[in-house]
């Protein structure tokens, strides 16, 4: 059963609303969460996911709402905390995986952490049993690839595309696959672009699929109420789960 990774915003529009969308989107077929920490400068993510880190920003989101979400939903569903690097470095690396390993976290996507500043932290994230995952791209080299997922855990976050999420790029990503495979058998999974009309396609040949934008999007109209967002990204979630397995 291929498996499919979900992201949200934490804490939009508020925090009782992201644990009833997270369990939603469990019932619904979702088996990781990857909850995203708001912040003012989000590279990897496109227009969609910018504005939802900006309005949760503006909303008054801190720190302690990721904590009080984190800590009802990650005894519960297998949750990932993503963010960039500025935040983890400003709570303190340390402090923030042993928070993770107390609410039941399971590890971090860090995208602007580069490869080889990642290598200094592997240690300290395996002390507090979190993961950190690794990224690979169609513009890594195979020895690029090798040294990446060697270090490997939980998942290897294969970008589908140069550039930003959300943009829906395609790119023939079975160079790379065959390089994973080679070297790990730390299942792939693939993001970017990735939405109910692409995501039979991109599946193939991987073991799961992460979807962030289409998901978001609904989180950001403000002509649905709170029950027809979850409505809509639940069902989103299940048509997803449904055609990767197909």
């Amino acid at each position: 059963m291929k498996k499919l990774v979900g992201y949200i915003t934490a804490s939009l529009p508020e925090n009782n609303f992201t644990v009833d969308l997270a369990f939603n989107m469990k019932d619904a077929g979702v088996d990781i969460l990857e909850l995203g920490i708001p912040f003012t400068d989000p590279v990897a993510d496109g227009p969609v996911i910018e504005k939802a880190n900006l309005i949760a920003l503006k909303n008054g989101f801190k720190l302690k709402d990721l904590f009080e979400v984190s800590s009802k939903i990650a005894p519960e569903m297998k949750t990932l905390w993503m963010g960039y690097a500025n935040p983890f470095y400003h709570y303190g690396i340390e402090k923030f995986f042993a928070k993770a390993q107390e609410f039941g976290v399971k590890g971090a996507i860090v995208p602007d952490f580069p490869f080889e500043e990642s290598l200094k932290y592997n240690k300290l994230a395996s002390h507090y049993e979190q993961a950190l995952i690794s990224f690979v791209a169609p513009t890594h080299s195979e020895n690029r690839i090798k040294k990446v997922v060697e270090h490997s855990k939980e998942f290897v976050y294969m970008v589908a595309y140069a550039g930003i999420t959300g943009s829906g790029v395609e790119e023939d990503l079975s160079d790379i696959i065959d390089n994973v495979r080679k070297y790990t058998k730390t299942p792939l999974f693939i993001g970017f672009g990735v939405d109910e009309k692409t995501a039979k396609a991109k599946a193939k040949n991987v073991d799961g699929v992460i979807v962030g934008s289409a998901f978001v999007k609904h989180l950001i109209d403000d002509s649905l109420s709170n029950n027809e967002k979850i409505q809509r990204i639940t069902a989103i979630a299940k048509e997803i789960k449904e055609k990767i397995n197909e």
